[in-house]
């Protein structure tokens, strides 16, 4: 499971580099989710794990100051979440999902990635089937044995532990992700997270050849410069 997630990460490490995009992506992530849940990130729990993110992703202060002040003001876009499903190059699965205030731009500018690359998009439900919608918490430690009982005592339902170069991978449903953190800070205190994602994993992965290399490329690369992408997840594997 926990190989699976670093080869999606690993594969989006060519064309999610950018700066700009980065914090574009935190700080759009940032106002939606203050003016939610509250500007208070003792408060608003999911807002102080995207901060967190955010800083780890070394994304400047004053990009999530702006973000969290341009909350404050209530006014502004009302971005909602979008999510778009299909068969990209070599039949490759991709879920792709968007914070946008304009569905009908956002849903046009995703479907010409796929015109573009011969490949075509799915209906709702199309290829998520084939993907686990999971929490994923990453932080040092050793102990599987103490942190599996805290958390099954917790009533978390862990989907897997794993234990990597002294880095402990928990994957639960992303609905118990507030649970499963709850649970480890009641029995270990305070954690400096690695990861504190929720992320769609393929349940099987498949190679891209030939000259749909070049087309998942170009694919890829079309996704990522549109402003409204915010997370691609996809069942190919890394070359």
């Amino acid at each position: 499971m926990g190989r699976a997630y670093q080869n999606r990460k690993d594969s989006m490490a060519k064309t999610s580099d950018a700066k700009a995009k980065v914090y574009s992506k935190y700080g759009r992530e940032i106002y939606v989710c203050a003016k939610a849940g509250g500007l208070d990130p003792s408060g608003n729990l999911t807002l102080r794990s995207l901060i967190e993110r955010a800083k780890k992703d070394q994304v400047p202060t004053h990009v999530i100051d702006k973000a969290i002040e341009k909350a404050k003001g209530g006014a502004g876009e009302n971005f909602e979440l979008a999510r778009y499903e299909g068969y990209g190059p070599g039949n490759c699965m991709v879920i792709i999902e968007c914070l946008t205030d304009n569905p009908n731009r956002t849903f046009g500018d995703v479907r010409q990635c796929f015109t573009k690359t011969k490949t075509k998009i799915g209906t709702q439900g199309s290829v998520s089937h084939m993907f686990d919608h999971l929490s994923i918490l990453m932080f040092a430690g050793q102990d599987e044995e103490a942190v599996l009982d805290a958390l099954l005592m917790s009533d978390v339902d862990v989907i897997d532990l794993e234990n990597e170069d002294g880095m402990l991978t928990v994957f639960a449903p992303h609905t118990e992700s507030f649970k499963a953190k709850q649970a480890l800070a009641e029995a270990f205190g305070e954690i400096d997270y690695e990861v504190d994602e929720i992320q769609f994993i393929a349940q099987n992965t498949a190679p891209v050849t030939g000259d749909d290399v070049e087309m998942f490329e170009r694919f890829m690369a079309m996704l990522n410069d549109l402003d409204d992408v915010q997370d691609i997840y996809h069942n190919v594997e890394p070359s």
